[in-house]
């Protein structure tokens, strides 16, 4: 018949026992065609066996009916036996419709097919390994197979196939990379324990440089290892452990770069195992790699800055983030301010790495929204060329500093992230001034909100950011303008503004500022920082109440203190909002008589004898008249007795309110301190000192019968008898002679700005009392 004719060198009866249903009748057909083909290679008859390959492929492995495809797929394994070492030649006709089995919707001939290609593979070895894409692919398939006998058919397949690659040197890893990046998102976890299984096989072959493609594969790897299976991900943290070892082996071959993005987001992953995984190569990445991970920045602290405020089920990542935060700070060098993003990119020794260019840096762009950051906006490729060892790198410091502002304006950030955020700006200021100061006008609002935290420490942490803000010589604008100056360099917030009435000093106070010695320069952030400090203290009095002190105190240590309380004192001088005015003064005058960290100006201006002491003591004054009490201290700190009492007998005209004679009250208890133990030894001096005790009796006399007037009775009773006191030793220098240095100061001007700021006080109060009466008489109709 015509088919058994199209089919020789087939027999009729070899052709019918393939078509068999039964399994041994096919086997016996099998050896035939064997035997016919081992006479074939006698022979070297190589058309006769292309032709015998190409009847079994196209006629029975391709055929519709399922017996004969049973019958393929056992003649062309017996093809590939007779062949021996000659099946190489003929491996792709072979391989091709086994291969199309694999899809076949019948399990048995799935597993048929899979017992043939092994019996074809085994004859074949190392020949086989051109084709070795295909039958991964095949493989892959059949890894995740739901019949469990083709599934462990394949793999045994699986395991001929990993001792063929591992013994073979000609295994094509630049091929097979492309098929192992698409496989490996696969789902499955069969599929993924396959592409595992396989990557670990070649990481132990030494003559395959897998590490070389791992930015390929670096990503797959981490969604594997979110694996629902325990199996499967120990295999993928096993994978990824020699990897990291293989890495640390060998840096100068690593492509750190081009894997810096991947671990950002992995570092970013809900999995607690992906993110502790990713975390650990980043460490090791920014210790290996160096300033070859600064372009990634801004990636790398959005990923670790939030694991700072974990808590202690996650302490373990919380401790790889910290020290991936510490290593990367320590990445910015003074050099970095140097550079300027306009110019070639500077040079600095670096180990010498691959002559490839390390593309894709990742920064945030300045641009985009603060709730959208793009962790691959930037896009300046870093060079490493191998002759000169020298790496170029440029320091993104706007990506930098928009994640930290991001970071720091979000109010659902734990206390560590708001320090760490803190700690890098300030480090930002020490080591890149000139560039950060570029930044300062955007950073200053928050920088102030940031006052009102619930902590102390991040309090601390903004004071001394502000106070390296105010004092570096960076801050100071181009064009000469000093603390004064009400203009910015260049258009910032509102909060930024210098008002017109405070942003000129009287000339005593332009000469506190400049003329005081041993006084730090400060630059023109620090006039418009104790603006915005005031402001902030006025809008926000449960921080002024809460907190006021605490600030002041800090920043007198962190700045200069005389320039602290001449500029504040100079813009209350100025406030309009009177109450205010009064309430901070007060809150200045108690850090003054009473904190340890002012002792040395307290010093200064108890003896007035320089004219910057002097001149300090003025301007303080003229903001202190705000409130009566307060400038009397400030006389008895400044020992200018006569002009306490001369204000004490004013006190006759003023309204003596509640407030007013508890605050008389808070500074008699003053007295009783050791701050002014110098005063009460005075009393002893009661010749020299007449208006002292004419004072005090006159604070006395204000009070109510009260334990304030009993404590200042009895301390007056205490004064020694003139005649008593006198002595032949006339050598001592009278008090008159020792104020005679104050003596260019104006008193009389001084007590007429004094009366003249409390008729306005007087008249804001009958204001606010006329408007009082008011809304009551409203809310009575």
């Amino acid at each position: 018949m015509n088919a058994e004719r199209d089919l020789s060198p087939l027999t009729p009866g070899v052709v019918r026992a393939l078509t068999d249903k039964l399994y041994e009748k096919r086997k016996v057909a099998a050896l035939e065609i064997e035997k016919l083909v081992r006479e074939f290679v006698a022979q070297n008859n190589t058309s006769q066996i292309k032709h015998v390959i190409q009847i079994l492929s196209q006629e029975f492995a391709l055929s519709q009916h399922p017996h004969s495809r049973k019958g393929g797929l056992i003649g062309l394994a017996a093809c590939s036996i007779a062949l021996g070492k000659d099946s190489g030649l003929y491996l792709k006709e072979l391989i091709e419709p086994v291969l199309t089995c694999f899809n076949d919707a019948d399990s048995r001939l799935r597993y048929y097919a899979c017992e043939a290609l092994y019996n074809i593979v085994k004859v074949a070895r190392g020949s086989v390994l051109p084709h070795f894409n295909v039958l991964f692919d095949g493989l892959s398939k059949l890894a995740a197979d739901p019949d469990p006998n083709v599934k462990s058919g394949s793999e045994l397949l699986d395991r001929l196939l990993k001792d063929i690659v591992t013994e073979s040197n000609q295994f094509d890893l630049v091929g097979f990379i492309p098929l192992l990046r698409e496989r490996i998102y696969s789902n499955n976890q069969y599929a993924r324990q396959f592409i595992i299984s396989w990557i670990l096989v070649l990481e132990s072959v030494p003559d395959i440089n897998l590490l070389d493609y791992l930015p390929e594969i670096l990503d797959g790897l981490f969604q594997i290892l979110g694996d629902n299976s325990k199996e499967i991900r120990k295999m993928c943290e096993v994978a990824l452990g020699e990897f990291l070892k293989e890495i640390k082996k060998n840096p100068s071959s690593v492509k750190f770069a081009e894997m810096a993005n991947i671990l950002v987001i992995h570092c970013q992953a809900a999995d607690d195992l992906i993110q502790l995984t990713a975390m650990c190569w980043m460490r090791e990445f920014i210790q290996l790699a160096g300033r070859v991970m600064l372009p990634y920045s801004s990636g790398i602290l959005t990923a670790v800055l939030p694991c700072l405020s974990y808590d202690d089920r996650k302490k373990n990542i919380k401790e790889v983030a910290n020290v991936c935060n510490q290593s990367l700070m320590k990445l910015v060098i003074p050099e970095d301010d140097e550079m300027d993003e306009a110019k070639p990119s500077m040079t600095i020794p670096a180990e010498p790495t691959s002559e490839e260019s390390l593309s894709k840096p990742e920064a945030v762009t300045t641009g985009e929204s603060q709730n959208e950051l793009d962790l691959t906006a930037l896009n300046q490729p870093l060079f490493f060329p191998c002759s000169c060892e020298r790496i170029q790198v440029t320091l993104n410091l706007d990506g930098i500093v928009q994640v930290l502002d991001y970071h720091l304006s979000d109010t659902s950030i734990g206390m560590m992230t708001r320090i760490a955020v803190l700690k890098w700006l300030y480090h930002l200021y020490i080591k890149t001034p000139r560039k950060m100061f570029r930044h300062t006008d955007s950073l200053f609002p928050i920088l102030l909100r940031t006052l009102s935290d619930e902590s102390e420490e991040v309090i601390l942490k903004d004071l001394e950011l502000l106070a390296e803000i105010a004092s570096s010589p960076a801050g100071q604008t181009e064009e000469g303008h000093g603390p004064s100056d009400g203009s910015d360099v260049r258009p910032g917030p509102v909060e930024l503004h210098v008002p017109a009435r405070a942003g000129q000093l009287s000339s005593s106070s332009t000469k506190g500022l400049e003329c005081s010695p041993s006084t730090p320069t400060m630059n023109s952030y620090f006039y418009k920082f104790m603006i915005n400090l005031l402001k902030r203290f006025s809008s926000e009095r449960k921080l002024l109440e809460t907190r006021g002190a605490f600030i002041i105190r800090q920043l007198c240590l962190l700045l200069n203190a005389e320039n602290i309380f001449h500029s504040m004192a100079d813009i209350l001088l100025r406030e309009e909002d009177l109450k205010f005015a009064s309430t901070m003064v007060h809150t200045l005058n108690t850090i003054l008589l009473t904190s340890s960290e002012l002792f040395q100006l307290r010093n200064q201006l108890k003896d007035l004898k320089t004219p910057e002491s002097r001149n300090l003591f003025c301007c303080l004054y003229r903001s202190w008249c705000h409130n009566p009490v307060t400038t009397v201290s400030l006389c008895f700190l400044t020992q200018n007795y006569k002009h306490a009492y001369d204000l004490i007998q004013k006190f006759g005209d003023l309204e003596v309110t509640v407030d007013f004679l508890t605050e008389v009250d808070k500074l008699v208890q003053l007295i009783e301190c050791p701050i002014f133990t110098y005063l009460r030894l005075q009393l002893l001096d009661v010749k020299n000192n007449p208006y002292l005790i004419k004072a005090l009796y006159g604070l006395l006399m204000l009070l109510p019968q009260s334990s304030a007037f009993q404590l200042l009775s009895h301390r007056l009773q205490c004064v020694p008898n003139p005649e008593l006191m006198q002595t032949t030793d006339n050598t001592k220098p009278s008090t008159s002679f020792k104020r005679a240095a104050a003596s260019n100061i104006d008193y009389t001007e001084l007590l007429q700005h004094f009366e003249k700021v409390q008729n306005k006080h007087l008249e804001a109060r009958h204001q606010r009392a006329g408007r009082a009466e008011q809304l009551d008489r409203r809310v009575v109709l």
